[in-house]
């Protein structure tokens, strides 16, 4: 189910009406409900894949079940190993076995020995990477004896498929969200209204900002030949702010949902797009992930606590990895790749720390250090942008050639006006200007929509006028980029 659906709209307030006025005094009711409600909105696209879910779910609890009971270190290892099998099992199939089997027909076919094509047509379940890694990381931390496991099974398959984030994250820890799952929960009003904004924030950055850069990065990425090259930078930046509006405003009507129903996830983007170096970039970008990564990928590996040689290799496989991650493209790899490479020069001059306040603090605006530190960075994220948005290497390089050629100086972006896409080339620049500028103003805040300090007579009128312009741009058909992933 979408949040951008009429689906959504009605199954939301029938949901919300029962956890508040049926259930309130019934914390295991309330639960039920959650986890009932989770189920629905997961089995709405497709009912199959729901026993993904819940073996994985039940995997993970029984595994650590028997964790929590077990001394045995030889026994516990076995155990964790099991549920990696069958988490990572389930998500290798479904995820990369086409992949892994194409790749090796290539190189069979390269080497001069035939080989026939054994691709399967694999549905890839939605959200599978996210839950995967959310009930993961709970068992890994049980098996390290950071958390202890839980027996309430009702509790531990609502933190697993909350349905707020089950599909696109943020990716919670079960020390976060699992205890909440715990307490009593009463009706916060101001934690309502400030989710209520979240959610419009999110569905603005979706709606408006989102779906109208789509409409302008796919046609200037499906004619990028017959394109100036200004217009390709263009279309680099449009896929840019798409990428970011449609997953940060995921997380957003995420999180604001979340609060209306009591609950407190963790924040996922901070504004990277202000950020000053690749460093804090990674810190600001799809924050469960990238802590995800860190904890249970580049710390086990070694971290930062080995040789120059060891930490440049933990960092370059580290990133690679969280680019497969991704997709099963060598776009993907070579895009986390490149993001890595990108990384060691501040590792190996140990800056990677460097930039851990808010950009601008008390001033209006950067110095002139920091205004180039942040054009350089964006133009770095731009770049490899190209290769996550390419539906090959091949693309992406002659998409990149076309890019670094003589017209890349010659403005031409009103050359696109009369092809269709004017009204929304238009309408994309201007909601990428007022999207900036709006979050450069609230940078300090939690979400750039916590506008309490302004008169009421102001804030009502944004209000009123943001949800008229979601409603008129609101298009039930555009997925989420992330559900793919």
């Amino acid at each position: 189910m979408l949040f951008n659906s009429v689906e959504f709209l009605i199954f939301f307030p029938i949901v919300y009406a029962l956890y508040w006025f049926v259930f309130q005094k019934n914390l295991k009711a309330q639960n039920f409900l959650v986890l009932s409600a989770s189920l629905v909105f997961y089995g709405w696209w497709d009912w199959r894949f729901l026993s993904l879910l819940l073996i994985s779910s039940l995997t993970d609890y029984l595994v650590c079940l028997q964790l929590g009971n077990n001394n045995n270190e030889k026994h516990r290892k076995y155990l964790l190993i099991f549920s990696l099998i069958v988490n990572l099992g389930m998500l290798g199939f479904f995820k990369y076995f086409n992949f892994f089997a194409d790749s090796m027909i290539d190189l069979l076919t390269s080497i001069g020995l035939k080989a026939n094509k054994t691709s399967l047509r694999i549905i890839l379940p939605v959200g599978i990477s996210f839950y995967t890694f959310q009930t993961l990381s709970y068992t890994v931390d049980v098996y390290r004896r950071q958390l202890k496991p839980t027996r309430d099974i009702i509790a531990f398959f609502a933190f697993v498929s909350f349905f707020p984030q089950l599909v696109a994250g943020p990716i919670e820890r079960a020390a976060n969200l699992l205890p909440q799952f715990y307490r009593g929960r009463s009706f916060d009003y101001g934690k309502s209204v400030d989710g209520l904004k979240q959610i419009l924030l999110g569905f603005a950055k979706k709606v408006i900002i989102a779906d109208t850069c789509a409409i302008n990065a796919d046609y200037i990425f499906s004619n990028y030949e017959s394109l100036q090259a200004s217009v390709l930078v263009a279309g680099v930046i449009f896929f840019a702010f798409q990428i970011y509006g449609d997953f940060s405003g995921y997380s957003d009507i995420a999180i604001g949902t979340a609060k209306l129903f009591g609950f407190n996830l963790m924040r996922n983007f901070a504004l990277p797009y202000f950020s000053r170096n690749i460093a804090e970039f990674w810190r600001r970008w799809h924050i469960s992930l990238s802590s995800w990564f860190r904890d249970y990928v580049y710390i086990p590996l070694g971290g930062s606590n080995a040789g120059k040689i060891r930490r440049i290799f933990n960092i370059i496989i580290t990133f690679t990895i969280s680019g497969f991650w991704h997709g099963a493209n060598w776009t993907f790899i070579f895009w986390g790749f490149l993001n890595g490479v990108y990384y060691i020069p501040l590792l190996l001059a140990n800056k990677q720390k460097t930039y851990t306040n808010i950009i601008a603090e008390n001033r209006i605006f950067p110095n002139f250090k920091e205004a180039v530190n942040v054009l350089l960075t964006f133009g770095l994220t731009l770049f490899a942008w190209v290769f996550f948005r390419a539906s090959s290497m091949k693309e992406a390089f002659s998409f990149l050639e076309h890019t670094f050629s003589k017209s890349l100086f010659q403005l031409s972006i009103i050359n696109l006006r009369g092809r269709g896409i004017a009204d929304s080339l238009f309408e994309a620049s201007v909601g990428i200007l007022v999207l900036v500028v709006i979050e450069w103003i609230n940078r300090k805040k939690e979400h750039a929509f916590k506008i309490d300090n302004i008169p009421t007579f102001v804030r009502w009128p944004i209000y009123i006028c943001l949800t008229f312009m979601v409603l008129l741009y609101f298009n039930s058909g555009r997925s989420f980029i992330y559900f793919q992933f």
